[in-house]
């Protein structure tokens, strides 16, 4: 089907701008670890996932948290947990 693979294609492209900045980031983080709160804000990856409308109607992370767990998969980005803060470094 033609929309499922330009759906899939653009998903991996967006995939890949967020490793490029990842990447592009690390430099300036300690060890590498780029916070995944710098990530969201700086490329304004906090959307909204409710519709509108609904009584729960806030920003969440839920888009950045897919695209992240998708480069995860096929093993080009690293994940490590501190507290509650989440962190990710580009796989070389």
């Amino acid at each position: 089907m033609e929309e499922k693979n330009q759906i899939d294609r653009l998903f991996n492209d967006m995939s890949e701008q967020v490793l490029k900045f990842i990447a592009k980031s690390e430099s300036g983080f300690s060890e590498g670890w780029v916070p995944a709160a710098f990530i969201k804000q700086q490329l304004n990856l906090t959307k909204n996932a409710y519709p509108q409308g609904n009584k729960t109607d806030n920003k969440t992370g839920w888009f950045f948290a897919t695209l992240a767990r998708h480069l995860q998969d096929v093993n080009k980005v690293e994940f490590k947990k501190v507290g509650s803060r989440s962190f990710y470094k580009s796989i070389k």
